[in-house]
C-alpha cells in the first residue's frame, strides 16, 4: 500500500467513543472565548449526543428483545 491511498480502518474504529468521551470531560481552555452563545452552543450539542446515543441503544435494544 502507497502513502497516498487511505488505510483501512477495523471495526474497532468504529466503536471508539473517545472523542465522544473527551468533549463531555475536557478541561476548560483558558484561551477559548467565553461568550453566553457558545456555551449554550455547546450545552444543546451535548444533548442532542445523548439523545442520539440514548435513541440508538434504544433501537438495539428493541431489535434484541425481539
Amino acid at each position: 500500500m502507497t502513502d497516498d491511498q487511505p488505510k483501512r480502518k477495523g471495526w474497532k474504529a468504529y466503536f471508539e467513543f473517545s472523542e465522544v468521551l473527551g468533549y463531555f470531560f475536557r478541561k476548560p481552555d483558558p484561551d477559548r472565548p467565553k461568550s453566553f452563545s457558545l456555551k449554550m452552543m455547546h450545552g444543546v450539542n451535548k444533548i442532542s449526543i445523548i439523545m442520539f446515543l440514548l435513541g440508538v441503544i434504544y433501537l438495539i435494544v428493541r431489535q434484541l428483545s425481539y
